[in-house]
């Protein structure tokens, strides 16, 4: 039994870490010391951007009439079957109550989230899809306010990002992006609503800035640079394999790319292709892949199908394709991957698009303890607890024993009050 790396990676998703912490770091400093103006300036600086914060109802219309009908209909496509699945992940959890012991019950309530801050990519390409996925999940959940932005260029903000926040449900659009942008949503600027929770996914500068406010606000996980790793053996097409890793790759020069194989002849024949299929993308993509490529991509050979999946759920890819020859049971196997892709007639493309599962989801490693982006992020599972006075002479004694054993007289001295109160003369408490 051996695991072999046929191409091993230059770096790692935690390469420029401490660099890129710095910087976010000095830039939420600066931003929440000087508030609405230095979101602004960075706006300026880094985007070229002179406009207002607020995108104005003005600026929705106009970009409603800009949108194509058929990308219209291709937005109302892919929102239909995001938000159809977050309707079906909603009714799966429930309110309950449930009697414990005679006169105690416990329950559990759902409570949406009070303000979202939702970041839709902007930059290098226009995220269209990010904004249904963070938006209409958002809306389906319950969230009061809403609050969108994305990184403008000198022009402005994209007219179809700006159409899909509206037709999703954004309350307030803000043509902001980067670490500008989550500050803002962040910290409440131009709306004087500070977001509980920030989700989406973004750059690294992004994924940092989330991460270190995570604690003051919520977030949905550590969400960027995006990753796809494929598992295949010898009856997967080496192009569409090749394709699909590509596909990925086009997302910005630190996006890995990994292949899991059992064979040898497969991850010859797509090491093969890449640069093929890498080359016939357009400019902006085929940097970006050409890079992505060279400095993270990984073709690992195992032995066995066993060994797959300790290579696949140590790496815990955000995204993770498989295309075998018993691709039910790597479905029923592997334990750690932000969305699986079962099959090749099923693409990390179309999670990304239109087909309905979410496409924010945990990256560089974080799927080891958490899934992607649901509408159960929204909303807090909070508990409740009632009892009867009665329940009180059973529950009352307990507390205080175990109180008393842990040194804590004033948790144990809660319950005797009650327990002299509502059983005078039984020497209880």
């Amino acid at each position: 039994m051996a695991i072999t790396y046929l191409k091993k990676a230059i770096k790692t998703p935690q390469t420029g870490t401490d660099e890129t912490r710095k910087i976010v770091s000095d830039m939420l400093v600066k931003i929440e010391a000087g508030g609405e103006e230095a979101a602004l300036a960075y706006g300026r600086d880094l985007d070229g951007y002179h406009g207002e914060a607020i995108v104005s109802e003005e600026t929705i219309t106009n970009a409603a009439n800009t949108v194509s009908d058929q990308l219209k209909d291709d937005i109302k496509f892919a929102f239909d079957r995001v938000t159809k699945f977050a309707e079906a992940q909603k009714a799966s959890i429930q309110e309950f109550e449930t009697e414990l012991s005679p006169g105690l019950w416990a329950g559990q309530k759902l409570i949406p989230i009070e303000t979202a801050g939702c970041y839709v990519p902007g930059g290098r390409y226009a995220h269209v899809a990010s904004a249904i996925m963070s938006i209409a999940t958002a809306k389906v959940a319950g969230v009061e306010h809403i609050v969108a932005c994305s990184a403008p260029n000198e022009k402005g903000p994209n007219p179809a990002i700006i159409y899909a926040m509206n037709m999703c449900g954004a309350d307030t659009i803000l043509s902001l992006g980067g670490v500008q942008g989550i500050a803002a949503m962040a910290f409440g600027l131009f709306t004087g609503k500070s977001a509980r929770i920030l989700v989406g996914p973004g750059n690294r500068f992004v994924a940092e800035a989330k991460r270190t406010l995570y604690g003051r606000v919520g977030i949905d996980m550590f969400a960027g640079p995006t990753e796809i790793a494929i598992i295949a053996d010898d009856t997967a097409d080496a192009a569409v394999v090749a394709e699909d890793l590509v596909s990925q790759a086009e997302h910005g020069t630190d996006s890995p790319a990994w292949l899991f194989t059992t064979s040898r002849q497969l991850a010859d024949e797509v090491m093969a292709q890449m640069d093929r299929h890498i080359n016939a993308l357009p400019e902006t993509a085929r940097n970006a892949a050409t890079t992505a490529w060279q400095d993270y991509g990984e073709v690992v050979l195992c032995d066995t199908h066993d060994e797959v999946v300790q290579v696949s759920d140590e790496y815990a890819a955000e995204h993770l394709e498989v295309h075998t020859g018993r691709n039910q049971w790597y479905s029923d196997t592997l334990k750690n991957y932000g969305s699986l892709f079962v099959g090749e007639e099923t693409t990390v493309s179309y999670g990304d698009k239109c087909s309905g599962t979410n496409h924010i989801l945990p990256t560089k490693g974080a799927a080891h303890y958490t899934g992607g982006l649901s509408v159960h992020k929204y909303m807090k599972i909070v508990t409740t607890q009632r009892m009867t006075r009665e329940a009180n002479r059973e529950v009352g004694q307990a507390a205080a024993r175990i109180s008393r054993l842990e040194g804590m007289e004033g948790h144990a001295r809660a319950a005797d009050v009650r327990l002299r109160k509502y059983f005078p003369g039984e020497n209880l408490g």
